[in-house]
């Protein structure tokens, strides 16, 4: 699975009211070798609770998908 599934799971336990122990032990025992870790659970708690229910991944700020290049620049 990916990420985005996992938080989607997550979000559903913190709606159903479970804590993150619960949470961590039910997607531990359905997907044992891809299970997010402790901190990665918790995380996402704290920011469901803050009410920030995106599941999507934010905007991040760095290096461009883009690069100036001379390859990608047309010179006229």
């Amino acid at each position: 699975m990916d990420k985005k599934e996992f938080r989607v799971l997550t979000k559903y336990w913190f709606l159903k009211g479970k804590n993150t122990v619960e949470a961590e032990t039910w997607l531990d025992a359905e997907f044992p070798d891809t299970t997010p870790g402790t901190s990665t659970i918790k995380d996402g708690y704290a920011k469901f609770r803050r009410g920030e229910m995106s599941t999507e991944d934010g905007e991040r700020s760095g290096r461009p998908k883009e690069v100036v290049t001379d390859e990608n620049i047309s010179i006229k």
